[in-house]
């Protein structure tokens, strides 16, 4: 399954759109850099949903792969993010 581009002006407004007729992963992009991934969910197809997530995962593992991010990294940036918000 393909994942659908869509720009966070775009997303936005068509909301009901994308979450509940595109019936697939869309990565919402902000200045043409991906934030952040939006996977429906059917509860009719759970199979269909398992696999968006497996490929969306690796994705996710190829592009943290090309910028040599490590899942420690995110998880170390994360908690400093929280800690600076709760401060």
């Amino acid at each position: 399954m393909e994942t659908l581009k869509v720009g966070i002006r775009e997303f936005r407004p068509h909301l009901p759109h994308y979450l509940l007729e595109t019936g697939q992963p869309v990565a919402v992009t902000r200045h043409g850099e991906t934030i952040g991934y939006f996977i429906p969910s059917r509860e009719s197809k759970m199979a269909d949903d398992i696999e968006a997530l497996k490929t969306v995962a690796a994705h996710l593992d190829t592009l943290l792969a090309a910028k040599g991010i490590s899942e420690e990294e995110i998880v170390s940036e994360f908690k400093k993010r929280r800690i600076r918000k709760v401060q």
